[in-house]
């Protein structure tokens, strides 16, 4: 499937978004080693590429927006693009995703809450890496899953971004 990407300024780092026909299909953090998490106060800047399909224009201005808003816990639930996780996952992985769409923002489960969720009790772990071959992190709210102890667990763009997450949230671990 071809994607078309192309950037998110935020005041967190640039992030790389990815597009199919079909919708947003992939979102990537700022590099690790940019100063990603050092808000410096200006608003987000939106690249567009022009020779893009309208459409997909479309998609990136609303996905800028809603980034914005989830990242510094704007009020209101912000418009979404269609999500069309790219590469797709198997058909757990997908009951995943879907169960972690319906976590609400300030929420969390454990993996093996989740697990019980989807009637699927010891496969905790594979709820875990679930959650680690996440296209599109933020958007479905990976974030919100925790290990048994309430820890962090993991994180794909790393324990720092799930942190700020999960406090924009209204969450603090």
């Amino acid at each position: 499937m071809r994607l078309w990407q192309t950037s998110i300024q935020t005041r967190w780092g640039t992030f790389t978004a990815g597009f199919s026909e079909r919708g947003l299909a992939q979102l990537r953090f700022p590099a690790p080693d940019s100063s990603a998490l050092e808000a410096d106060r200006r608003g987000p800047v939106v690249s567009e590429n022009r020779e893009a399909p309208t459409g997909m224009q479309r998609w990136h201005t609303i996905t800028a927006h809603a980034l914005e808003v989830l990242l510094t816990g704007g009020t209101g639930s912000p418009e979404f693009p269609p999500l069309a996780p790219e590469p797709g996952g198997t058909p757990f992985q997908e009951s995943v995703w879907t169960a972690l769409r319906g976590i609400l923002p300030g929420a969390v489960l454990t993996y093996g809450e989740l697990a019980r969720q989807l009637g699927r009790p010891r496969a905790a772990r594979a709820v875990g890496q679930a959650c680690g071959a996440n296209p599109l992190p933020v958007f479905i709210p990976c974030h919100r899953v925790l290990a048994a102890d309430g820890t962090l667990g993991g994180f794909s763009a790393g324990l720092a971004w799930k942190q700020r997450l999960l406090a924009v949230e209204g969450r603090s671990r």
